[in-house]
């Protein structure tokens, strides 16, 4: 996994920014817009299974902004993870804060859809706000952070699981779902989450140089 996340080459992140790039012109021209909200409505005719739809609302609110930030002060507070909880902190507040003005000015808003399933007994938490009356999704927030969190943790955990680490990705892989389930996200605002970030997860990780977390001379 090391040799893939953190020794990506410029090319390769050369072509993630410039998909995110090319996903963010498709959402505010609103190229898919149609087969977004498509899919949506196909979606939304699936719901109606009581533990379905509390699972997924489970799985939702997982990807709280403050769940992931609690384990990374968590990490920081540690001083043998301090490092590592710097990055993970920093990448989660540069990504929120970027997602939500993206999310406000890109004008790809939410789903207007009202989800007919069971009655969700979890009320989910305020997200990151940003200045302005539009409630955009491009792209998904609950994406971005998990995925974040996934890429980082995963990482640090790479040496000494070089296998199960990837079972991380399962977390952001079941935000995503319930978000699409409960009709509050696009199959394209999902996917622009996930390289948004991976590219704001590589680049703090790059600059806070998080490979030094394995040389315990120097966290």
């Amino acid at each position: 996994m090391q040799s893939w996340v953190f020794e990506t080459r410029s090319r390769t992140f050369f072509l993630l920014l410039l998909s995110f790039v090319i996903m963010l012109y498709l959402a505010v021209a609103k190229v898919l817009f149609v087969y977004d909200t498509g899919f949506e409505t196909t979606l939304s005719k699936l719901v109606g299974n009581p533990v379905v739809d509390i699972t997924m609302d489970v799985f939702t609110e997982l990807g709280w902004v403050l769940y992931p930030i609690f384990v990374s002060i968590i990490l920081f507070i540690i001083k043998r993870t301090r490092r590592l909880g710097l990055v993970l902190l920093l990448s989660l507040l540069v990504g929120s804060m970027v997602v939500a003005y993206m999310r406000c000015y890109s004008g790809y808003e939410k789903p207007m859809l009202d989800y007919l399933g069971a009655n969700l007994p979890i009320k989910s938490g305020a997200d990151v706000g940003v200045p302005c009356g539009i409630e955009g999704t491009f792209p998904a927030g609950a994406t971005m952070r998990t995925t974040i969190f996934a890429f980082i943790i995963g990482y640090a955990l790479s040496r000494r699981f070089p296998r199960g680490c990837y079972l991380l990705w399962v977390y952001p892989a079941v935000v995503s779902i319930s978000r699409l389930y409960l009709l509050q996200e696009y199959p394209l605002t999902i996917i622009a989450g996930v390289v948004f970030g991976i590219l704001i997860a590589n680049i703090v990780s790059r600059k806070l140089k998080i490979e030094l977390i394995f040389d315990r001379s120097k966290t």
